[in-house]
């Protein structure tokens, strides 16, 4: 049998069109190598040790500079636990992303790449079971910048289906359930709280930062403030590279305030509560919408119950039953800014683990393959598996 012809010769041909494609197109494995050194934990120093390339070679391959030897990579490959077709594997570049960072971010390329992978991992699975949410707010944000913040948050609760009052007790399967898509990526930086990608990339998407001294409230608040963007400011998911907008930044806020604590919810619920001492009464608003106690305070020197004082009396009340100074900067940790605070079994977004788990069970991908969409090693992965058979539905 001809070596072409047999499933060997395939791969082999897979594997050298792909680097060649790669070394002639601008090496796109200096991106993956990035991606798959941060899962595996790894420095560039602990990536030179195991693959026995020397860490300016590896500096070098990072910042593309060169053009690296089909050997180099293989070592490299080998070290990270990969396929060199994943290395050197073109991950396409987005062009309807809407990312701001409050300050200059390294990683940004290597993010979007993460991104990039994930989105298309969701759309192989959704294509491959027929499965795919219809984005309902897909008219809402056609309108873009039509309606007020608030209105256009009144209209995304009206169009989702959720009573004028009604809390959000689920954001991410709320979303994803309208068709966005929705991923939680630790990033050790607070400049980065999210980024939204539009439906021209596979999305709609939002990817919000799940570092743990990030407030689970902020990440709920920033997963909103992001569906702000993609419903007003359509016209800038260009991809560019851009400081904050602070007006752009302000009326996603707004949305998403009123998006999380609907106007007639919080009325009834502040009339509820009247009886109340001011700290408890903040915290129980705080807790049945999900927000952080900031939320409420600025809701209430908003709609002018109280004036711009209400910070600093608030601190003290706190102070006074609690003994525990509250610090109006965010602390290292969640609970240092966000007095009893969300868990992060409250923020969790389950669409995509779905989607692996009927592929899988479906037999329609391999074991190996549902590992590596869930970024999982193969022993989580069966791991996993077995608590699926032993559980059941």
């Amino acid at each position: 049998m001809d070596i072409v012809d047999s499933d060997i010769g395939r791969g082999l041909i897979g594997i050298l069109s792909t680097l060649q494609y790669s070394l002639t197109v601008g090496q796109p494995s200096s991106s993956n190598i990035k991606r798959y050194r941060s899962k595996k934990k790894l420095t560039q120093h602990d990536l030179s040790e195991l693959s026995g390339i020397s860490l300016p070679a590896i500096k070098n391959i990072e910042r593309k500079k060169g053009l690296p030897r089909t050997n180099t990579l293989r070592a490299i490959s080998k070290a990270l636990d990969c396929r060199l077709q994943d290395l050197v594997k073109p991950i396409g570049e987005l062009s309807a992303v809407h990312f701001r960072a409050r300050s200059k971010m390294n990683r940004r390329e290597q993010i979007l790449a993460q991104v990039s992978k994930w989105l298309n991992d969701f759309a192989f699975l959704e294509a491959l079971l027929l499965d795919k949410e219809e984005y309902k707010l897909h008219k809402l944000a056609g309108t873009s910048g039509k309606l007020s913040p608030i209105q256009y948050a009144e209209e995304a609760r009206r169009i989702i289906g959720l009573k004028v009052d009604e809390p959000i007790h689920d954001i991410c399967g709320l979303l994803e359930s309208c068709g966005i898509k929705i991923l939680l990526l630790p990033y050790s930086s607070d400049a980065f709280n999210g980024l939204s990608v539009g439906e021209n990339d596979k999305g709609p998407a939002i990817i919000i930062n799940t570092w743990e001294r990030i407030s689970i409230e902020r990440q709920i608040f920033s997963t909103a403030h992001e569906l702000g963007h993609l419903l007003m400011h359509l016209s800038d998911y260009d991809g560019k590279a851009r400081s904050e907008d602070k007006v752009q930044e302000k009326e996603a806020d707004l949305f998403a305030g009123y998006f999380l604590m609907p106007e007639q919810g919080f009325d009834s619920e502040w009339a509820e509560t009247a009886g109340m001492p001011f700290v408890e009464r903040v915290m129980k608003i705080k807790s049945i919408f999900k927000v952080s106690y900031k939320t409420v305070l600025y809701r209430l020197k908003q709609k002018g119950i109280a004036s711009d004082m209400i910070w600093l009396r608030f601190q003290q009340l706190y102070e006074a039953k609690y003994n525990k100074k509250l610090s109006f900067k965010e602390e290292p940790f969640p609970e240092g800014s966000e007095p009893f605070g969300l868990k992060p079994f409250d923020f969790y977004a389950d669409r995509l683990v779905r989607l692996v788990r009927r592929a899988v069970e479906e037999e329609k991908i391999s074991i190996s393959r549902a590992a590596e969409i869930l970024n999982l090693s193969t022993e989580q992965m069966m791991e996993r598996i077995t608590e699926w058979e032993e559980f059941g539905q």
